[in-house]
């Protein structure tokens, strides 16, 4: 980890709030927010979501696989129940990963 990484970590975490309708048109907006924190800590909240399409699904998995190979925390917070239900559709794929770059 560089020493700019150690100190993003030690800034805390930085939250990213979905939005409500993640659709197509959401996806590139939602990769740019996510990569633009990339290497701090990162708590992502769902609990506005009420749509939730493949693509932005992909967008946190890809999300999720980055953190973890940096060995940095993503979490998901307060995921609201359609996007529950949503996640549990696509086969509820993982998306928490531990500082560590293991995954929860």
């Amino acid at each position: 980890m560089s020493i700019d990484a150690a100190a993003a970590q030690a800034a805390g975490p930085a939250t990213v709030s979905l939005a409500p309708v993640l659709d197509l048109q959401a996806a590139e907006p939602l990769r740019a927010e996510l990569m633009s924190l990339r290497g701090r800590p990162l708590e992502v909240d769902a609990s506005q979501v009420s749509r939730l399409g493949g693509l932005c699904l992909q967008v946190l998995m890809s999300a999720r696989k980055i953190w973890a190979e940096d060995g940095v925390a993503l979490t998901l917070n307060q995921p609201s129940l359609a996007f529950s239900e949503q996640l549990a559709a696509f086969g509820n794929p993982e998306l928490h990963c531990e500082p560590e770059g293991g995954l929860s």
